[in-house]
């Protein structure tokens, strides 16, 4: 076996570079933003933001510039028309850093997927977008798929070698490489060794791919006896479910569409697999599995409008399941034209995802828009409901007459709505410009270090500012279903203290009690005290008296009148349960010995509440006072 020498690789590494000039300088530019993003990593954020950004527009601009490169590859463009094509290309991904934010906008890392994967599918066939040449496109995409393994495999073990490497020498030379090392090389190998290494296996000539019957053993028996028995044993699976369902008259689980994707891309990868063999002879039986595949997805696909369907009608329309809505009618699309249509081209099976992927991205008809409407609707038609929506515009609701169920739940959708999609959204039913109103709330400092408040804080002040104009300040979106679907509150009490003084006049020691571990022991003048817990209750030894605090007594002095707890809510904070400041006396146990006067001071205590059960405890904190008699 020759191995290739250095003045090989080296050439060929020249050459794909001067083939692909433009791929390989989003690909460093990539590389140099991630390495600069681990380097700054917590230490200017504005920066890392960047350098996020620049990141995804390399990643977008490779592989646009590489479909453009493909597509005047098999148009057989001039070279001027190629250069101008490319350099197009390249401006119209540069230009998406102006328009993709994800730091600002959440929604926009969705957008960046949606648009690396209908840009992965575009190279997948923007070299044969002319009529024919099905067997040249199975041919470069077998090609393009193997290539992509090796390359894995390629930069997985140079990884692991230079990384051992530089492991050894931190053991015997006393060097001092931090983890960051570790990443950045993984950043070089993955950004550039497997990017050019994938770049040099392109075919070159796209029209003699057309010519090639080749076709690889291993492929064939990896389908055959692995890809197709998997997706056989997926339909079983999901039949006897569909069966199930029909027989017990239930709405199917929400898992279900999961599994039904499951099901569709073994089985469409597997007959895209083996394609080009589908007509020989020992083969024919594959004529037969492909028309049993489509054909069996269809009562499948019906199991999936139905679980999507219940989830729409019951939450609305979230990016998630608009997104199983356009693969559900997809796959009805492509099971209907690959049964009734006698000429078949695979070549739609891309073209057409990566339609709908853009589609789905940007305008009115997008997931973005049509989920926003759509939770909008759900928040609108709650203030309806209780006769809150005047004139186009929403009111406060009087939150006395709603159940806390109802109220949490309509909190909850309110924050859901807030943190996808923006107050502003909500505009055209408010009197009041928001706009001002957001300004003037991204200008507040954090209570804690009095700094500027980050994106995520600023969010929750959007929430907590609209829960307080619509009346739903009573309510937390911080609760859960228990069995039974209950709803269940989180709820935090805590010591108001003035300043964070306590007084403790009158006490001789004060001993905190915030240790994690079980037992503490504590010595002073010849005073041997011992703290421990016992099923939730704080047991205190002063040399040999004993004193028991329960914190449940507690729990329910201040739970069984509501009422008059309301005075002492606070606004809680948008990511913590509902919280209540009360005075000391209303959070102290105390206990008398013959030689000792001891006070447990609450700082905290924390709990869920049913609906129709006992409190369920949750933790709690404070500090012993210890009066010597």
């Amino acid at each position: 076996m020759k191995f290739p020498s250095i003045k090989n690789l080296v050439q060929s590494t020249v050459n794909t570079v001067k083939r692909f000039p433009i791929e390989t300088l989003f690909a460093l530019t990539g590389t140099i933003a991630a390495t600069v993003k681990i380097e700054l990593d917590r230490l200017d954020l504005t920066a890392e933001n960047w350098c996020m950004r620049i990141i995804m527009i390399a990643n977008l601009g490779f592989l646009l510039s590489l479909s453009t490169t493909l597509f005047a590859q098999g148009k057989n463009r001039s070279a001027g028309k190629k250069a101008g094509l490319k350099i197009a290309a390249a401006v119209v991904a540069i230009c998406l850093i102006f328009i993709l934010d994800p730091p600002s906008r959440q929604a926009d890392y969705v957008r960046f997927f949606l648009l690396s994967l209908a840009f992965h599918l575009m190279v997948s066939f923007a070299a044969f977008t002319g009529k024919g040449q099905i067997q040249g496109f199975w041919q470069f995409n077998k090609t393009l798929f193997l290539r992509i393994l090796a390359s894995l495999l390629y930069g997985t073990v140079l990884f692991a070698g230079l990384a051992a490497a530089i492991g050894a020498t931190n053991f015997l030379f006393n060097f001092r490489f931090e983890s960051d090392t570790y990443f950045i090389l993984w950043v070089w190998i993955t950004g550039m060794f497997t990017t050019i290494f994938f770049l040099a296996g392109v075919p070159a000539d796209i029209q003699a791919l057309d010519e090639d019957k080749s076709y690889p053993k291993g492929l064939k028996i990896f389908t055959q006896y692995v890809l197709i028995p998997l997706s056989t044993v997926y339909v079983i699976i999901l039949l006897a479910y569909e069966i199930k369902i029909l027989v017990e008259w239930k709405l199917p689980k929400g898992l279900v569409s999961n599994l039904i994707l499951g099901y569709a891309v073994f089985g469409i990868l597997s007959l895209l697999l083996v394609y080009p063999i589908r007509e020989q002879n020992e083969n024919k039986w594959l004529k037969t599995y492909s028309r049993s595949f489509y054909f069996l997805l269809i009562p499948l696909q019906a199991l999936l409008f139905v679980a999507v369907g219940t989830r729409v009608s019951s939450y609305g329309v979230t990016e998630f399941r608009y997104f199983l809505i356009v693969l559900a009618v997809w796959l009805l699309g492509i099971s209907l034209y690959f049964l009734l249509f006698k000429k078949q081209n695979i070549k739609v099976i891309p073209i057409s995802l990566a339609l709908l992927t853009l589609l789905s991205i940007y305008g009115p008809q997008s997931a973005f828009t049509v989920s926003m409407y759509s939770q909008r609707r759900i928040v609108v038609n709650f203030f309806k409901k209780h006769n809150a929506f005047k004139d186009g515009k929403l009111m406060a609701v009087d939150s006395n007459k709603i159940s806390m169920e109802e109220g949490s739940k309509a909190a909850s959708r309110l924050s859901y709505f807030i943190d996808h999609y923006d107050l502003v959204a909500l505009q055209p039913y408010f009197k009041k410009n928001l706009t001002p109103v957001v300004d003037s709330l991204s200008k507040q400092k954090n209570e804690y270090d009095h700094l500027p408040i980050n994106r995520e804080e600023l969010r929750g002040l959007k929430y907590l500012w609209a829960k307080q104009q619509l009346g739903l300040n009573r309510f937390s979106e911080f609760s859960y279903y228990g069995k039974g679907s209950e709803m269940i509150e989180q709820i935090n009490y805590v010591f108001a203290r003035d300043q964070n003084i306590m007084v403790i006049k009158g006490y001789d020691i004060i001993l905190s009690n915030y240790q994690p571990v079980d037992t503490v022991v504590n010595n002073y003048n010849g005073l041997k005290i011992l703290q421990t817990k016992i099923n939730d209750i704080n047991v205190l030894r002063l040399n040999s008296e004993v004193l028991q605090f329960d914190p449940f007594e507690v729990v329910k002095k201040i739970t069984a009148d509501t009422v008059a707890m309301g005075k002492y809510f606070v606004k809680e904070d948008k990511y913590s349960p509902l919280r209540y400041e009360l005075p000391g006396n209303l959070m102290q146990l105390t206990r008398e010995t013959p030689k000792y006067t001891v006070t447990y001071q609450f700082d905290e205590i924390y709990f869920d509440l049913p609906k129709r059960d006992k409190p369920v405890l949750r933790g709690f904190r404070g500090q012993y006072l210890i009066k010597i008699k």
